[in-house]
């Protein structure tokens, strides 16, 4: 009680609270993911050959340089991100070029583990490029309709180019292939994204209700239909079931997202299940893998010998719960997706149940930090965008298990980081580098704010949310 007479003092303003950045816990985690890769080569070796490989200091000293790169620009130019998304892409990076070099010691004719060293290298280069260049995510949402014009470029060239192995998805020119789709992909974040931060209010309005479910309205489906025709006829003309699946599959999560109308997520799944079973029915390409899917077995049983499906599931029966050990199983008995699509089988049948499971963990904690740096961001594009990016991990990690494992039918998607595919690995690595700036930002912005009760002002943000 303030005495008769005198002044009531005002209390003193809320401190500022300053996060740990924890670059030190990201530069030890670092240095372990590259000790683990390679110990993980020098196994490989000492399997196989009794000794440690030739070349195992030069892969130590490679990689460790490309991550201590890559962590010397984040310390730099992202202070506040989060310190476990370099670690894990380092360390499925690393892991994926020692299943390559494995593989490559059985067709020593076609060594793809130097090209794959190449092309992270060449990643790492624009991951390090995103994080010092762009200094905030939210001037991407300026290219929205850029990114969506330049993203269908992307997957109309293919269709002018012969099919690889019966899909319309790569562009080959003197030797050199690219996949136009791994960019469109990340090209379509931004896309959603920005549309869905622009309209998410239109979105949201919703029609009629069927028992407890809340259908949206027919105006409001238009862009709904629009992306699941688009999804289809990318998979009629490039034959390409993975790529329609994770285009239209980013587009619903985020319209759940945005709206948090599970009408959308209804209406999405059965448009997804109508086109892909026209599509399975009427296109011989899509409908050999389903029957391959239905029937894995039925070469075996028609004398011909196992097929690529078969062997699979037989390397994840051989390895058990422990796996037979790095550079002792059979999985090259696959063919020629062994490093590609069937990737996951060797780390299944040589490192056993224990590392797959060890491999999903990894996955699943990069969508995860990925999730709650977006959740913890202000503005709708930059929450929908993370959200967005860690889902196309999460998409592609559960399409490519789900196909080698006889979950679903086989997509001949490659799996983020460890199978063969420069496309695919400097693209994911984009996408760490926008969630590493993500991140930053969402931890950057609770640093500014006063701390009062677990509250920042300007709007609620959960401490531990950032932390």
């Amino acid at each position: 009680m303030t005495p008769p007479g005198t002044t009531a003092q005002a209390d003193p303003p809320a401190p500022a609270v300053r996060l740990p950045r924890r670059r030190g816990i990201e530069f030890t985690l670092i240095v372990v993911a590259v000790l683990l890769s390679v110990y993980g080569y020098c196994d490989v070796g000492l399997a196989r050959n009794g000794s440690v490989p030739p070349g195992a200091a030069g892969y130590g000293a490679g990689l460790g340089i490309l991550a201590l790169l890559a962590h010397v620009a984040v310390r730099l130019r992202a202070p506040c991100a989060d310190p476990l998304l370099l670690p894990i892409a380092v360390l499925l990076n690393g892991l994926g070029l020692v299943l390559i070099y494995r593989l490559d010691l059985e067709t020593p004719a076609d060594r793809a583990a130097p090209t794959q060293l190449v092309w992270s290298t060449l990643g790492v280069g624009l991951f390090i490029a995103v994080v010092v260049l762009l200094r905030d995510h939210r001037l991407l949402q300026r290219y929205a309709y850029v990114s969506v014009v330049t993203a269908l470029v992307l997957l109309v060239l293919p269709i002018f180019f012969p099919s690889v192995n019966g899909a319309r998805i790569w562009i080959r020119i003197a030797g050199f292939s690219i996949q136009p789709g791994e960019f469109a992909k990340i090209l379509l974040a931004v896309f959603f994204a920005g549309y869905l931060a622009a309209n998410r209010a239109a979105l949201a309005y919703t029609g009629r209700r069927i028992c407890k479910l809340q259908l949206p309205t027919g105006r409001v489906l238009g862009p709904v239909v629009a992306i699941w025709l688009l999804s289809v006829l990318v998979l009629v003309l490039e034959r390409d079931l993975g790529t329609s699946l994770l285009f239209f599959g980013l587009f619903v999560i985020l319209l759940y997202v945005a709206t948090g109308r599970t009408g959308w997520l209804a209406v999405g799944l059965l448009l997804a299940v109508f086109g892909a079973f026209a599509v399975g029915r009427l296109e011989p390409h899509v409908h050999s893998r389903v029957e391959d899917w239905l029937h894995p077995f039925a070469s075996i049983d028609a004398g011909q010998g196992p097929n690529q499906l078969a062997q699979s599931l037989f390397a994840f029966a051989a390895g058990g719960l422990l796996g037979t050990g790095l550079g002792l199983g059979h999985s090259a008995l696959i063919g020629f997706a062994a490093k590609s699509d069937f990737i996951l089988a060797t780390a299944g049948e040589e490192l056993g149940l224990a590392g797959l499971s060890a491999i999903f963990l990894l996955y699943g904690l990069l969508v995860e930090r990925g999730y709650r740096a977006g959740l913890a961001l202000r503005d709708p594009f930059g929450r929908l965008l993370a959200v967005g990016l860690a889902s196309i991990v999460a998409l592609q990690v559960f399409v490519i298990a789900g196909g080698v494992t006889g979950l679903i039918p086989l997509t001949g998607m490659a799996m983020p980081f460890l199978a063969q595919g420069g496309s695919s690995v400097v693209t994911n690595w984009i996408i760490v580098a926008l969630l590493i700036r993500v991140s930053d930002s969402a931890r950057g912005q609770s640093e500014v704010g006063r701390y009062d009760g677990g509250h920042y002002d300007g709007g609620q943000l959960d401490v531990e949310a950032v932390s």
